[in-house]
């Protein structure tokens, strides 16, 4: 599979370390830096650090699902986990769920080890894997939410509530996170306003919309596959309504995988008919939530899953393999590589140009793994780009230059120019005069076009 520009944009983290980034926690961006730096920088190293950590991921939940399963439901369980499509998007595309997921797993087997096992030193490991889980994303704090509410709602572990080792492993995880915390410290809280700001301004809106609820439940389905997705639905309204109805909890060890699973699950979801969830957001949930499944399903469902889920794998297969479906989105593996190249020719007629595109990350970020040179984002003409703007370049370099200035054709309806340009350019460049499109191929059908823009004599803005 090709390069995805979420690949490119952590594996431009790995390359400026930092204490954390703009949009997220540096996780997987310093994974990625150690892959890379150890096997070479190549999309197939890219690709393995995903699939090495997912299957880490992997192992752990199967150790974790031992704790609760017996024999014959652990193969069930372990087969409901790799049947999901969300698991194999996780071991092919870098993302900070990729190693958040890890993490997530190895809190829950440290803390099941601390309470139900009662071994105290696994409260200090607990602690650094809550820590790197937040580290790896902002959703991780959820960890901490849950074992609060299982300690509150548990009559046997509520007296952990007044226990040292449990306040040492919230204190530990604290500490583990300093350095984001650090780093929003020393810009303004950047990323921490970032990701709630605009957020919380949609969610107070309070406008109700069907499909973002349609769309929420397509995902989640596509995400698990239609049976596991039921089962979760089926399980979460049977305890929830227990609980509402007679304020009745199951034993500790359900409770404890409930904990971790239906306020994620359930909070989320309750957004989704004022708010785009994102696909994503929901998966840590989904650890403790396939192990809740696996307690209840019979083999005939099983057997429904695996089916769904070969169907769908053959079908992303011939996808990947033979582009069938052109995707009307930047978010593809397609072309990078062949918009590289062909960028690279274009300079050899126009040189000493350098390049920017305006679409927040993904054309530069493919390009600058792509391309031996420096590749610029939208900040070039005064517009935030996500951590583009936090890498500390001197624009005043660049000033009296030309440039290329690349900007993607989404929808891709005909090899015409497109005939205008972004006002903005007018602002830092004297003159603009549009190129011919790049048109990339791909077995032998043409499926992406990128405008292309000539640019003079650049004048940033101080």
């Amino acid at each position: 599979m090709g390069l995805m520009p979420q690949d490119a944009y952590y594996y431009l983290y790995g390359q400026n370390l930092s204490l954390s980034y703009f949009d997220h926690p540096g996780m997987i961006g310093y994974l990625l830096r150690i892959f890379t730096s150890i096997l070479g920088d190549t999309v197939f190293v890219i690709k393995l650090t995903d699939f090495v950590i997912t299957s880490l991921t992997i192992f752990s939940f199967y150790k974790l699902a031992s704790y609760f399963l017996s024999k014959q439901k652990l193969q069930r369980v372990i087969l409901l986990l790799i049947s999901t499509i969300f698991v194999s998007i996780l071991s092919f595309n870098s993302t900070p769920d990729v190693p958040l997921l890890l993490f997530w797993t190895l809190s829950l087997i440290c803390l099941y080890k601390a309470i139900f096992e009662e071994k105290k030193w696994y409260w200090i490991f607990a602690g650094i894997a809550m820590g790197l889980a937040f580290n790896s994303k902002y959703t991780a704090l959820l960890l901490q939410i849950g074992l609060f509410l299982f300690v509150i709602f548990s009559n046997k572990y509520r007296k952990l509530l007044i226990s040292p080792w449990f306040w040492t492993a919230i204190v530990i995880s604290a500490l583990v996170t300093t350095p984001v915390w650090y780093w929003n410290y020393q810009n303004d809280f950047a990323s921490f306003v970032f990701q709630s700001s605009q957020r919380t301004s949609s969610i107070s809106e309070f406008k109700i919309s069907p499909t973002k609820f349609l769309g929420a439940v397509g995902h989640q389905m596509l995400l698990l596959l239609p049976v596991l997705f039921i089962i979760l639905i089926t399980l979460t309204y049977k305890y929830v309504k227990r609980v509402v109805l007679k304020f009745k909890f199951p034993n500790a060890k359900t409770l404890f995988l409930c904990a971790f699973f239906i306020p994620t699950f359930l909070g989320f979801f309750s957004l989704t008919p004022i708010y785009w969830v994102k696909l994503n957001w929901m998966m840590p949930s989904y650890i403790t939530g396939i192990i809740l499944a696996a307690m209840f399903i019979n083999s005939k469902l099983i057997k429904t899953q695996l089916i769904f889920s070969i169907v769908f794998h053959l079908l992303i297969s011939l996808q990947i393999l033979f582009y069938l479906v052109p995707i009307k989105s930047d978010d593809t593996w397609v072309g990078w590589e062949e918009l590289s190249k062909k960028t690279i020719e274009l300079q050899k007629e126009y040189p000493n140009t350098f390049v920017f595109s305006n679409d927040n990350y993904k054309t530069t970020a493919c390009l600058n793994f792509f391309m031996d040179q420096k590749i610029y984002a939208q900040n070039i003409i005064g517009l935030p780009a996500l951590h583009f703007d936090y890498l500390r370049d001197d624009l005043s370099m660049l000033k009296s230059k030309n440039a290329l200035f690349i900007d993607s054709d989404k929808r891709f309806k005909n090899k015409d120019k497109k005939g205008n340009y972004r006002p903005e350019l007018d602002k830092y460049f004297k003159n603009i005069t549009e190129l011919q499109p790049l048109i990339i191929k791909i077995n032998n059908k043409e499926v992406r076009k990128f405008w292309v823009f000539y640019c003079t004599d650049y004048q940033p803005k101080k």
